[in-house]
């Protein structure tokens, strides 16, 4: 068998093979990429809300803030809470951080909850699992690299690498190096 044959076979065989990971870090990496304008894993929802009536901060203790987690109808999980200034509370509790003013009963809510779909695809393209993905995250970029070489030889003649193939091929090293100039 010819080496061109070898070589198609092999990309061919490893694009299907990398398909379904390439989707994945390709929709994880464009919006990791506009993670200054949004959070790609979690939504964020904000609310304000009042205590029937505000408290003292003075004897805010553990069942206060059981009484204030009640009043809210919160039942996650309370992790803890602490003053960062005299008229603020924070309660930290399993999806919501609660900002407290005890003086004025006003309560700031930030709900946090993992993005469907999105969220998974951003754990293992940020290789939250670490251990054997690791090695199979190696191994696709390993395949990747294979792709990218097999690639130059698939087609023959002044459509592959010996014509318009050599000029997009030098378009895509030449670009990342403009780029590091323009920002490196």
């Amino acid at each position: 068998m010819k080496w061109r044959r070898w070589n198609n076979l092999i990309h061919r065989d490893l694009g299907y093979f990398c398909f379904g990971l390439t989707i994945i870090y390709a929709v994880s990496g464009i919006a990791v990429n506009h993670i200054e304008s949004w959070n790609p894993s979690y939504t964020i929802e904000r609310s304000r809300t009042r205590l029937a009536e505000p408290l003292s901060s003075d004897g805010l203790d553990r069942e206060a803030i059981a009484s204030i987690l009640a009043e809210l109808d919160e039942n996650g999980a309370y992790k803890n809470s602490f003053w960062p200034d005299p008229d603020t509370l924070q309660i930290f509790v399993e999806g919501n951080t609660l900002t407290v003013n005890p003086g004025t009963g006003e309560i700031l809510q930030e709900k946090v909850s993992p993005r469907p779909v999105l969220h998974q695809m951003n754990y293992l393209h940020l290789n939250h699992p670490k251990k054997l993905w690791s090695w199979f995250a190696d191994l696709y970029a390993l395949f990747l690299g294979i792709l990218a070489i097999t690639g130059l030889f698939v087609l023959k003649g002044k459509k592959g690498i010996a014509g318009r193939g050599a000029w997009l091929s030098g378009a895509g090293i030449i670009l990342p190096l403009l780029f590091l100039w323009l920002y490196y």
